[in-house]
């Protein structure tokens, strides 16, 4: 059973720099999803789902509130359906990322994604995800998932800042496993944090799963 979870998490979180020349950031409602929010011991592999949920509540919250969000075994099932996986996903603790949750919406909300791929971090990733993100913060206002195969660690995006000394990217991290906390103690642990874009995997390629609501 789903615990009543702590919403709007970035909210309160100073800009990394005080004189930021551009920040756009998550519009609405959403809730923070995260290794067993729901009693469902997903440590090791649940990440990708945990965020894929995040962007759940927010197209539950913003874009169709007749909907409801999927459970994992739910999502694992509609996969199986769609024939993107074979009936062995079901019940396992194999991952998913950018390309499963795409699908993913599509299937439950009827919302398409686009996805953008950076081909490195550091530079790639500042040249290629930064303006996207923005473009995307400022058009459509939905969380975004990150995703790549060195640093194959999901990750929820909710917004995108630039200033002198580079760009950042607010990061609603889903590994956090625990009782609920609200956003400024997420904040405080640093579960919830603006991450400068050069300290991400230089030699890891990232995907980004982007809900198109607009």
């Amino acid at each position: 059973m789903t615990r009543t979870l702590s919403k709007n998490v970035h909210i309160g979180l100073i800009h990394p720099e005080r004189d930021s020349l551009k920040c756009s950031l998550v519009k609405g409602d959403y809730q923070y999803f995260h290794y067993g929010c729901d009693g469902q011991d997903d440590r090791g592999w649940g990440c990708g789902y945990r965020t894929v949920q995040t962007m759940a509540s927010w197209l539950c919250q913003n874009w169709d509130p007749n909907k409801r969000i999927p459970s994992l075994p739910e999502i694992q099932q509609a996969l199986v359906s769609m024939g993107d996986k074979p009936h062995s996903f079901l019940g396992s603790k194999e991952w998913i990322g950018t390309v499963e949750a795409s699908l993913v919406l599509d299937h439950f909300f009827h919302v398409p994604c686009k996805l953008v791929h950076a081909r490195g971090g550091g530079a790639d990733l500042e040249r290629v995800a930064v303006p996207e993100l923005g473009q995307h913060f400022e058009k459509h206002g939905s969380p975004v998932m990150m995703g790549g195969d060195r640093d194959n660690s999901s990750k929820g995006i909710l917004g995108v800042c630039s200033g002198d000394a580079g760009s950042y990217l607010l990061v609603a991290d889903p590994h956090y496993d625990g009782c609920e906390l609200d956003g400024t103690e997420l904040q405080r642990r640093g579960w919830v944090a603006w991450k400068r874009v050069s300290s991400l995997n230089q030699s890891s390629f990232y995907n980004l799963c982007m809900p198109q609501t607009a």
